[in-house]
């Protein structure tokens, strides 16, 4: 007889301090990037740490934590389920954010060859993101949810 699958449940603190960590690690992304692109001044590095985690921060609550309910509310409670979902979130919302909206908000008149350049941009650099988004999502799951046996 096959075993049934496990259960995960989580509590709103745990939930609490998985959005928490989320929005910390996106910061450390955030300062990451900026240390990459030549910034050396403790103030500064500190004021993108800052700001990137209060906007990772508000980003997952706005767009992620809706999302996370639905999937939660009907069963889906995995890490998979959450490094999925959050791979696919960001890659939504980086690709809209640089391809003018999937083309839907007026964009510079451009030729074919530079539209399909900018597409092909657009998907290298948002899977990168989406790879690091699945990560921490998978983290927060870690923090949030807990084997009912």
């Amino acid at each position: 007889m096959r075993a049934s699958a496990p259960h995960y449940d989580t509590t709103l603190d745990r939930a609490g301090l998985a959005l928490a960590l989320g929005g910390a690690l996106g910061g450390v992304v955030v300062l990451l990037l900026v240390v990459a692109a030549g910034q050396r001044e403790p103030l500064s590095l500190f004021a993108s740490w800052v700001l990137g985690t209060v906007f990772t921060t508000l980003g997952i609550t706005a767009v992620g934590a809706p999302l996370w309910l639905i999937l939660h509310l009907a069963g889906y409670r995995r890490a998979w389920h959450a490094a999925a979902l959050g791979a696919l979130v960001a890659l939504v919302v980086f690709v809209a954010g640089q391809t003018y909206g999937f083309g839907l908000i007026d964009a510079p008149i451009s030729d074919t060859r530079t539209w399909l350049f900018r597409w092909a941009s657009a998907l290298a650099t948002s899977g990168l993101l989406a790879g690091v988004s699945a990560g921490i999502a998978y983290a927060m799951w870690r923090v949030a949810y807990r084997r009912v046996v």
